[in-house]
């Protein structure tokens, strides 16, 4: 990290003493006196999909992995060291499921036969192991039926690999019905691969279920909450728009694995346990532990977007599984239940408490509406097919709620048959704003940084939803966050900006990935049970999204935008509440390049700033053990008169905020 810091200071003063005599010169061309069009809020914003363990096992702070038994072993997740399968375990005991048909949403639950309360344990593995660090707090959380009081004491413990214990409580089970208990404990020590030991004083029957462990300090310090450190990561951002629960999951495999927001919300207990898609999908990335618990649903996504500041954006199901795997259609004339579900959570997210799905939303703890605003009809789906059911749900919840901004989608490719036919029918309908998804190399993003320049102002708007440059375009896996990926996003990035007139919503995609237990990559922060970082990748839409400004400019070279020539991209904006003009000029050249500004027509402070991000190497990547080898810089720059010249280093994304007289 040293070696990093010196090696930058030392280019920065290699290129300010000029011995970079022979870098390409560039004059560009700024219009302050006249705003292109507005910069929507929404502009930069984040799209969350539970892949990569990114809800159970990542952003969901449970560390508990099964904990109401419903996985389809329901045992998964749970040993028993001492207890053999083909024995009566004498010197032990045994966990066996019992299934409660009546029960329809949670219907099993865990009864275990304590033989012997000194040979007998029962433990939890968590999610690659659980995260516990020393002398932070842990909430503790079970339903218990001790049938005839036979067991005295239940017993809880963190242990490491060695099973030394790492912290310690009990609890008293005093019902022979169901009841709650709840407890507190300390780790006693940091490591990143604790599990969680039951033992019992006592010998008997006792029944378990929904037994969870939290730590403390959530986001908010709320129950049931978030991991802290994964939220401030978003929240610094400062992202325009949250879209959830993901993309393909939405869809689901076959339509009955969809998902369906009215499973998400509601008692934590009551949210019915299901298979992720992604469990399965990559063979070679197989996950079967890899289940939805809905602990993170609609009413905590709704919750997380209102934290961040950031404008909700729900997106369901269309009646048409991934097109991927089955294609499972709906009947059109069997949509209704699928067009209902719209229209019932626009009532949940915004209805009064006089409302069915409003009062449920108030009797989860919030009585004010959440003020949503879009809601999109599909994820990637396309043909004809999908126009159909778009028609039908653009109809219903335009007719009851009119203001609603409906997204719809171009399908998964920016080309081709599929692309061009759905663009075309949905301009036809007067589509309000489409979805676009596009994941290629660092070349294309570089080559289509004028992608949108030529697009119909009149037509809808575009929705740059799922989108990243994948250094690999293979079925290896293993594509990486590397920074020529990022600053070619980046270049990218300005086209985007640049035509603000049609683009009003970009994120990159997918948000978030467990070290561990991933199926997709690159990805834009990574975490472990312990710690989280942001890739390049994160640190390029941090920058964009934290500068966005509120009206577009003009910037040109020889009265054209910079989309390329001589391996720079611009794009500038002012931020009338800030009073600055912040230009964003990226360098995807090896070499150094000399930009100079003509600021026409601006009033402007002497005293401006300069972030510069950047890193010698394509290869070059952010890591757990080096999170902040590539993040910005930040030093004092000086105007001279009208012009700003300026050095952008090899492979670089400059951000240069200037302020307004």
């Amino acid at each position: 990290m040293k070696h990093n810091i010196i090696s930058r200071i030392s280019l920065f003063g290699l290129l300010f003493t000029g011995l970079y005599a022979n870098a390409q010169k560039t004059t560009l061309e700024l219009d302050a006196t006249k705003s292109v069009t507005k910069i929507q809020p929404t502009m930069f914003g984040l799209f969350f999909e539970d892949i990569n363990f990114a809800a159970d096992g990542g952003l969901y702070a449970e560390m508990i992995k099964n904990r109401s038994f419903e996985f389809e072993k329901p045992l998964m997740g749970w040993e028993q060291p001492a207890t053999k399968r083909l024995s009566q375990n004498k010197q032990s005991g045994y966990a066996t499921p019992i299934n409660v048909k009546e029960n329809k949403t949670n219907p099993n639950f865990c009864r275990v036969l304590v033989n012997d309360d000194k040979g007998y344990a029962i433990v939890n593995e968590g999610f690659r192991g659980m995260g516990v660090k020393k002398d932070a707090k842990y909430n503790l959380s079970f339903k218990a039926a001790n049938h005839d009081g036979v067991i005295k004491k239940i017993i809880f413990q963190f242990i490491d690999k060695d099973k030394k214990v790492l912290g310690e409580t009990s609890i008293v089970p005093t019902s022979n019905d169901w009841k709650t208990y709840s407890t507190q404990f300390t780790a006693t020590q940091t490591e990143a691969k604790a599990k969680l030991k039951i033992t019992f004083e006592g010998t008997g029957t006792i029944d378990l279920d929904m037994i969870s462990l939290f730590p403390e300090d959530t986001w908010k310090n709320r129950k049931n909450g978030l991991r802290k450190d994964i939220v401030q990561l978003l929240y610094d951002m400062k992202p325009g728009f949250l879209r959830f629960p993901g993309g393909c999951i939405v869809e689901g495999r076959t339509l009955a694995d969809r998902y369906q927001w009215k499973n998400s919300v509601g008692e934590i207990e009551n949210r019915k346990t299901m298979t992720n898609r992604w469990n399965v999908e990559f063979p070679k990335k197989a996950t079967p532990d890899y289940f939805q618990s809905f602990g993170l649903g609609f009413f905590e996504y709704f919750q997380l977007s209102e934290d961040i500041g950031a404008a909700a954006l729900p997106v369901l199901s269309c009646g048409m599984a991934c097109q991927y795997n089955t294609g499972e259609l709906a009947p059109l004339e069997e949509l209704d239940p699928y067009v209902q579900d719209a229209l019932d959570l626009i009532e949940f997210a915004n209805g009064s408490e006089a409302t069915a799905w409003g009062k449920l939303r108030s009797d989860m703890g919030h009585p004010k509406p959440f003020n949503l605003k879009y809601i999109g009809v599909g994820n990637e789906q396309w043909g004809p097919d999908y126009i159909e059911r778009y028609k039908v749900f653009e109809k219903a919840i335009k007719a009851k709620y009119p203001k609603i901004i409906i997204v719809s989608g171009s399908g998964p490719s920016p080309d081709g048959e599929y692309f061009d036919y759905g663009m075309q029918e949905l301009k036809k309908l007067n589509a309000e704003l489409v979805d676009e998804h596009y994941y290629k190399s660092p070349q294309w993003f570089r080559d289509n940084a004028a992608r949108y320049d030529n697009y119909d102002r009149k037509g809808p708007k575009v929705f740059a939803g799922e989108y990243a440059a994948h250094s690999t375009i293979d079925n290896s896996l293993i594509t990486k966050n590397n920074w020529e990926s990022a600053f070619s996003e980046a270049a990218f990035m300005t086209g985007l900006e640049r035509n603000a007139e049609v683009v009003h919503l970009t994120s990159y995609a997918p948000l978030m990935a467990h070290e561990e237990a991933w199926q997709w990559a690159p990805d834009m922060i990574w975490f472990n049970n312990l710690e989280v970082y942001g890739s390049a990748n994160y640190q390029v839409q941090k920058l964009f999204a934290t500068n966005k400004g509120t009206d577009l400019l003009n910037i040109t070279k020889d009265g054209k935008p910079l989309t390329g020539q001589n391996d720079l991209y611009a794009s500038a904006v002012k931020d009338v509440n800030t009073k600055e003009i912040i230009l964003k000029l990226v360098n995807t050249s090896a070499k150094a390049q000399e930009v100079t500004v003509d600021l026409k027509g601006s009033k402007l402070e002497s005293k401006g700033k300069v972030i510069t991000l950047t890193s010698p190497n394509l290869t070059d990547e952010n890591s757990f053990a080096s999170p902040k080898k590539i993040s910005p810089t930040e030093t004092d720059y000086k105007l001279k008169g009208d012009k700003a010249p300026m050095s952008l280093l090899p492979y670089s994304v400059t951000v240069l905020k200037l302020k307004m007289k």
